[in-house]
């Protein structure tokens, strides 16, 4: 998909950004679309692929984007980790010293396999090879950028020989930490303190299982609770949710991927939100729901230490632990709202205008 948007056509545009996302989906649609609407004075020039064929997506969308290029160059790159920045750079020589941000919503190093995924080096390779080929490497959390940087130690120490020295210590110092605007959720008039709600993917890397799980252990312990069972699922509905669905009918208020509107509306009046996730690298839905005013549940782990204090925090993977948690909450009072302000788009948004507007070549 390619389109070119000016945010003021009455104006002159400050520069000329050419945005890269191999593999829109999720955070990275977030990120793309919240960048094109709300960065001013730039003339984006954007190409996209869909997020499905991750295999040949990462590997494969410098051939995609083959004929797309344009022999004009931008004044800067902005792509995404998906993007074989380095292949692009080489095939497009117009392209050559154009200079190019890599902004990693995740990174292969980091991302967990399901039981039917075989490791393959080759999504590695490409997202090192962007990093060299990149002035700037932008990560939507310290936890993204900590683990890329040690996944660069723990893949080159798999090298037979050749090993290039002080790989790590060349790339760290354009290592930054910018995250995905996040637009804050209003809350609702009224709020419904023991609904629990779910907005996750229900597939392998967000842990479904264990979330399932504790909600039975809080029926049987005759808690009082409904669901709203939220998020992108597969046609065939996993094991996890088709549980919930024949254990927990009558708690069930919401079970679907709902329009944005109706989505705010129950994020509005929920009282807690739960994650329990093997996989985060910056944890959009939760923020939402957080801004909204529910109160987060998070494991102790990936990217949540730096979004929530420990009182919103359980052992990761611990189903009993997250239950008990659960059922401190719904019993008595719920903990305070827990604000998320520096991950969201009125702060992380001036950001990305500053950012792009100091790369402005006559500025």
């Amino acid at each position: 998909m390619y389109h070119s948007t000016r945010n003021h056509p009455s104006e002159p545009a400050v520069k000329r950004i050419l945005l890269l996302s191999a593999y829109r989906s999720d955070s990275h649609a977030v990120w793309s679309d919240w960048l094109r609407h709300n960065i001013e004075n730039v003339d984006w020039q954007i190409l996209e692929l869909p997020g499905r064929h991750f295999a040949w997506r990462i590997r494969g969308n410098p051939l995609s984007w083959l004929d797309d290029m344009g022999a004009e160059p931008p004044d800067l790159i902005l792509a995404t980790s998906m993007v074989d920045l380095a292949t692009l750079k080489g095939i497009h020589r117009q392209l050559a010293d154009v200079p190019a941000w890599y902004y990693f919503h995740e990174n292969q190093f980091a991302y967990p396999l399901s039981k039917q995924q075989v490791r393959s080096i080759e999504p590695r390779m490409v997202q090192l090879y962007g990093a060299l080929a990149a002035d700037r490497l932008l990560f939507n959390s310290r936890f993204n950028r900590d683990s890329f940087l040690a996944g660069i130690d723990e893949l080159l120490a798999l090298f037979p020989d050749g090993i290039p020295v002080g790989l790590r210590e060349r790339l760290e110092p354009r290592c930054e930490v910018i995250p995905v605007p996040v637009t804050p959720v209003h809350p609702a008039e009224h709020r419904d303190r023991q609904l629990i709600v779910w907005n996750h993917r229900w597939e392998y890397d967000k842990a479904p299982q264990i979330f399932a799980d504790a909600m039975f252990a809080l029926a049987d312990a005759g808690v009082d609770f409904r669901l709203a069972l939220l998020g992108k699922r597969p046609r065939k509905a996993p094991e996890s949710l088709a549980s919930l669905r024949r254990t927990l009918p009558d708690r069930i208020i919401a079970d679907g991927r709902l329009p944005y509107d109706e989505y705010q509306q129950l994020l509005g009046r929920a009282g807690i939100a739960v994650s329990t996730a093997i996989h985060e690298f910056q944890g959009i839905s939760m923020l939402e729901a957080a801004s909204a005013g529910a109160r987060p549940l998070v494991p102790d782990a990936l990217c949540y230490p730096e979004q929530y204090p420990a009182e919103y925090r359980y052992p990761a993977g611990d189903i009993r632990a997250l239950a008990d948690t659960l059922q401190h909450w719904l019993a008595g009072p719920l903990p305070d709202s827990c604000p998320v302000d520096d991950w969201l788009a009125p702060i992380i948004g001036a950001q990305w205008q500053s950012m792009l507007a100091e790369a402005d070549p006559d500025h």
